[in-house]
């Protein structure tokens, strides 16, 4: 396909997404904008655009596809601009946030311009941010979730998966309802849960010392999505109210179940809560890409002697694997400790782990 795509916000996502369009479709030009100047500069020294655009009405009265990848309260405002300016009568404007009601709300002033929006959300994300850390395989084996209203025509639809075909994901139809709801349970309401263990941690912590250094492993791990944007998540909060409060009296009631088998001390009934939380956890897909970024960690065994990790990392530096971040766990009782190597895809960690079996003795594993 050829044509101006412009894209505003070129940050992670909106980086990603326009270096896979520009990658399937090397005949368009890609307009970037962003509030951040820097970012701008970034992207275009980067390659990831061919243009920048000093207002977002100078690129968007000239696009064929407006990618809109921002924070969810920006997108609103964004879409009332956009309703404001002489669009092309063809052009496809799509958004790429986490919550969808709100937004298609929000985007039916475009109707009445007979503009087609459809709604986004690519499900991948990394651990890192801004332009540099875009790349054209973010998406690959993601879920793409659409979320087109009744009166978005197919051949629209068909249009913009052909546009986005360079993700490689996988294209889903929902609701914004279905998926605000969908995304609350395995996405939003997770980071509410995970950001209140960090903040019960925190209050212990100021009794026990030992409450930060032990939580160096397995709690840092399973907390690590509380790390993410409070600006991005305080949004997107807001906007899935309805179904985060629905969520959180059912996890009042399913605690409330937790206090009474502890207090009748059922040995029985505790056991089959977590055996049953086992299976089904146990029967959730291990290589599919998820609504929260996947984390391709590496564990090694190494023995605690100088110049291990540089020992480690030059064996897959020789491989030409590369690595997102590396850190040991302190929290062992023998000699050996537990190195944490993170690689941005799954063949990388596969890779890893062979190199490592090649050149050395180190017993690896991928964790629970």
């Amino acid at each position: 396909m050829k044509g101006h795509v412009f894209v505003i916000g070129l940050g992670l996502i909106g980086g990603s997404l326009a270096l896979c369009i520009k990658q399937k479709h090397p005949d368009s030009t890609i307009i970037g904008y962003d509030i951040n100047d820097e970012q701008c500069k970034l992207a275009k020294m980067l390659g990831v655009i061919d243009e920048i655009a000093d207002t977002i009405e100078a690129g968007a009265v000239q696009a064929d596809l407006i990618v809109i990848s921002t924070p969810v309260k920006e997108t609103e405002h964004i879409l009332e601009l956009l309703n404001e300016l002489p669009l092309k009568n063809n052009v496809i404007v799509t958004d790429a946030g986490s919550t969808k009601e709100e937004i298609v709300k929000k985007a039916l002033c475009l109707k009445e311009k007979r503009i087609t929006f459809i709604g986004g959300h690519p499900m991948a994300g990394s651990h890192k941010s801004g332009v540099t850390a875009a790349k054209s395989i973010l998406f690959e084996n993601a879920f793409y979730l659409l979320t087109p209203q009744e009166h978005i025509e197919k051949d629209k639809i068909d249009i913009l998966k052909e546009w986005l075909s360079g993700t490689k994901a996988k294209f889903l139809i929902l609701s914004p309802e279905e998926h605000d709801y969908l995304t609350g349970v395995i996405s939003h309401f997770p980071h509410v849960i995970a950001a209140s263990l960090v903040h019960q941690a925190e209050q212990t912590s100021q009794d026990q010392n030992l409450v930060t250094r032990l939580a160096a492993g397995g709690f840092r791990d399973i907390t690590r999505i509380a790390s993410s944007s409070p600006e991005m998540w305080r949004d997107i909060s807001l906007h899935n109210k309805k179904v985060l409060l629905t969520l959180l009296e059912r996890w009042q009631t399913e605690m409330e179940k937790v206090v009474t088998m502890l207090k009748e001390e059922n040995g029985e009934e505790i056991y089959n809560y977590f055996f049953d939380a086992k299976q089904f956890r146990d029967e959730l897909p291990i290589r599919e890409k998820g609504a929260i970024p996947a984390f391709y960690d590496l564990f090694v065994d190494v023995p605690d002697y100088p110049g291990v990790i540089s020992e480690i990392t030059g064996y897959l530096a020789e491989e030409n694997i590369s690595i997102t971040n590396i850190r040991i766990l302190e929290t062992r009782e023998t000699i050996y400790g537990v190195l944490v190597i993170s690689f941005q895809t799954e063949e990388d960690r596969e890779r890893a782990a062979q190199c490592i079996k090649h050149y050395t003795d180190y017993e690896t594993s991928i964790g629970p």
